[in-house]
């Protein structure tokens, strides 16, 4: 499952690639737009900028901006950034996991095309495909 930091680091990273001009956009501003504590945002941001995905500037004229263009940001490398590994088993996700099981496990092979699929999967979507898409709206019966 992946939690509200890993969706909220989306958030803001489609935030900032929708309402940037080159400038820093402060982290309020942000938290406003998207519905989220600023406090929140701190913690995601704070994790963002340790991992290249964000600069960071303070005082005036300060707050947070991409480091790249959104179309070189994978939805991938920010949900594993985010969340850590995105693997659904233990012996895959943990490289020094010994499984007694390994050799004879007729799972195994489910679970790593399970996780080739979702990797590919996000990976394969760009932070630019996700910038300006109108937001879904709940049909009413």
């Amino acid at each position: 499952m992946i939690s509200t930091k890993g969706r909220y680091a989306l958030r803001v990273l489609i935030d900032l690639a929708e309402h940037s001009d080159g400038n820093y956009v402060p982290l309020k501003d942000i938290a406003e737009r998207q519905e989220i504590s600023k406090k929140y945002l701190e913690i995601i941001v704070k994790d963002m900028v340790s991992g290249n995905l964000l600069k960071g500037a303070s005082g005036k004229g300060g707050g947070y901006k991409l480091v790249r263009k959104p179309e070189e940001y994978s939805v991938g490398e920010i949900l594993e950034l985010m969340e850590g590994s995105m693997n659904s088993v233990a012996c895959l996700s943990d490289k020094g996991f010994a499984c007694p099981r390994k050799d004879s496990c007729q799972t195994l092979p489910l679970w790593e095309e399970y996780d080739n699929m979702v990797h590919d999967f996000f990976y394969g979507k760009k932070l630019s495909d996700l910038c300006n898409q109108p937001a879904t709206k709940k049909k009413t019966k």
